[in-house]
C-alpha cells in the first residue's frame, strides 16, 4: 500500500470515527449533577419519540376512563391555526407546532376504548403520517364542507351528551372560540345541539392526570431543576459583592438554553438580608445574605417549579446561623401538615382550611399557595390557596383532589431570626410532589438543609 493509499484510509478511518461520535453527542446531551451523577437529556427525535408513547398510553388507559366518569359520551376539540385551543399540544402527536388550518379532534367513547377522529382537509399538514398513527382521517373530497362532515359524524354515532371546551372557571376547559361554537351549533341543528355540555371537568381531567409511565419520569424532569438550582446556587454562577440577582436570572436562562431545555417564567431570586447590615444595594449578593430562587424549567412536555433556600458564608462562617436553619424547619413542618392533609375527592378549599388550622395550633404563621404541574406551569387542577387569597379561592378551589396527579407544594412560614436582632423574616419554600392512591411522595426529595456558597 502506497503512503497516499495509507493516507487515505487514515483519513477516511477518522472521517467515520468523528461522524461516529457526533451521532453519539447529537443523541443526548449529558450533564454532571454536583452529586456526580450523570443525567441524560434526550435530543428532539428520541423526545418526539418518548411523547408519542405518552399519548398513545394516554388515549388507551385515561381518556375512556376519563370520558366514562364525565359521563361524556363524545367530545370535540375545535380550533384554528393561530388561535388554539389550550388542549390542542396536549392531544395531538409530536411535533405539532400549530393546528393546520381548521382543525376538527372527536373522540367517540366505544364498549372497546375511544375512537379518535381528525377532519382536516389538509391532513394536518406535514403530520399526516404522524396523524395517521393516532386519528382515522374522517375527512371527505372537498365538496363536503368540514362543518357537514362534522355534523354527520355526530348524526351517526347519536351521543347523548357531547362535550365542548367551554368553561367560566377554568382557562384550559375554555378553548372553543364563540365562532367556532356558533358554527358548531348552525351545522348540528337544534336536537343535536341541545346536547351540547361543558366538558370542562373532562378536559380538567386530562390535563391533570399522569399515567404511570408519566410518574416513572417525573423525577427526573425535577431533579434536573434541581440540579440546575444547585449550580446557580454556587460560586460557578455567584462572585459575592459583584454578582446582582439579575445576573443570576439570565444565567440560569442560558444554563437551561445550554441543557436545550426551556422555562415556563422568567427565573427569579431574592434576596434577604440583616437589617441592621446597613443600606447597601438590594440587588447584589453579599455575604450574610439568604437567597432564595424560584425557578421551572419544561422538558417533554412537563413542568417542575422549584424555590429553594441559600446562605453565602462570611468570613470565618461554616454554616447558616441557627435562625435560620430553624426557620427553614419550620418550612419542612409546614410542608408535612398540607401534604397530609391531601385526601382524594377533598377540594383545595378544604386541603387549604385544615392545614391553615392545623399550622396554627401548632404556633405557625403560616401562608400556602399550593398549585398543580403538569403540561403547564400553573397546571389545570384545584388550586390550594393563592398568596392574597387565604379564605379559599372560589371556583378552581372547589374542584375535588384526584390521584395521580403532581403538584407545586408551595408555601412560607414566618420566622424571627436570633442572630439578626430578632427580625421576622418570610421562609418561602416550593417543591414538586405525586399525589397518588399510596400517599404524597416528592418527585426528587426536598430541602432540609440551606444550601451554603461559601
Amino acid at each position: 500500500m502506497s503512503l497516499y493509499e495509507s493516507a487515505k484510509r487514515t483519513a477516511a478511518i477518522f472521517s467515520i470515527v468523528g461522524a461516529l461520535l457526533l451521532a453519539v453527542f447529537a443523541v443526548a446531551t449529558t450533564t454532571a449533577s454536583p452529586g456526580g451523577q450523570e443525567r441524560t437529556i434526550l435530543d428532539q427525535r428520541e423526545r418526539a419519540a418518548l411523547q408519542n408513547r405518552w399519548l398513545k398510553l394516554r388515549f388507551e388507559k385515561l381518556l375512556p376512563a376519563l370520558m366514562r366518569r364525565e359521563k361524556i359520551d363524545l367530545w370535540i376539540v375545535i380550533c384554528r391555526e393561530h388561535n388554539e385551543d389550550p388542549l390542542y399540544w396536549t392531544l395531538v402527536p409530536q411535533p405539532s407546532l400549530f393546528a393546520w388550518r381548521l382543525t376538527m379532534l372527536v373522540y367517540a367513547l366505544r364498549a372497546d376504548g375511544v375512537e379518535c377522529l381528525s377532519v382536516n382537509r389538509y391532513g394536518s399538514g406535514d403530520l399526516h403520517k404522524e396523524f395517521a398513527d393516532f386519528y382515522r382521517p374522517a375527512w371527505e373530497p372537498e365538496t363536503i364542507d368540514p362543518w357537514q362532515r362534522l355534523a354527520r359524524i355526530v348524526q351517526e354515532r347519536n351521543p347523548k351528551k357531547i362535550g365542548i371546551n367551554q368553561s367560566g372557571t377554568f382557562a384550559f376547559a375554555d378553548g372553543l372560540s364563540a365562532e367556532n361554537k356558533e358554527r358548531l351549533v348552525q351545522a348540528l341543528g337544534p336536537e343535536l345541539a341541545s346536547r351540547l355540555v361543558s366538558a370542562e371537568r373532562l378536559a380538567v381531567g386530562w390535563l391533570e392526570t399522569r399515567t404511570s409511565e408519566e410518574l416513572e419520569f417525573y423525577p427526573k424532569i425535577v431533579a434536573l431543576n434541581h440540579q440546575v438550582v444547585a449550580e446557580a446556587f454556587s460560586r460557578k454562577a455567584i462572585n459575592p459583592g459583584v454578582t446582582t440577582i439579575d445576573d443570576l436570572a439570565w444565567w440560569v436562562r442560558e444554563r437551561l438554553a445550554e441543557l436545550k431545555l426551556q422555562t415556563w417564567f422568567q427565573p427569579m431570586f431574592y434576596i434577604l438580608r440583616r437589617a441592621s447590615a446597613g443600606p447597601r444595594d438590594g440587588r447584589i449578593v453579599l455575604p450574610g445574605d439568604l437567597l432564595r430562587c424560584d425557578i421551572g424549567l419544561t422538558y417533554l412536555g412537563l413542568n417542575a417549579d422549584i424555590q429553594e433556600l441559600a446562605y453565602v458564608l462570611r468570613p470565618g462562617e461554616t454554616d447558616a446561623p441557627q435562625g435560620l436553619r430553624d426557620g427553614l424547619a419550620l418550612g419542612n413542618r409546614l410542608q408535612d401538615i398540607l401534604v397530609g392533609e391531601f385526601r382524594e375527592n377533598r377540594t383545595g378549599n378544604d386541603v387549604l382550611a385544615s392545614s391553615l388550622k392545623k399550622a396554627k395550633e401548632q404556633g405557625l404563621v403560616p401562608r400556602i399557595y399550593s398549585h398543580p404541574l403538569g403540561y403547564h406551569g400553573h397546571a389545570a387542577g384545584t388550586r390550594i390557596g393563592l398568596p392574597d387569597m387565604q379564605e379559599g379561592v372560589p371556583g378552581m378551589g372547589d374542584y375535588p383532589l384526584f390521584p395521580d396527579t403532581v403538584f407545586a407544594v408551595e408555601l412560607s412560614v414566618r420566622a424571627k431570626i436570633p442572630e439578626w436582632g430578632g427580625q421576622e423574616i418570610s421562609v418561602a419554600l416550593e417543591e414538586d410532589a405525586a399525589f397518588t392512591a399510596s400517599g404524597v411522595r416528592y418527585l426528587d426529595g426536598r430541602q432540609t438543609k440551606i444550601i451554603l456558597i461559601r
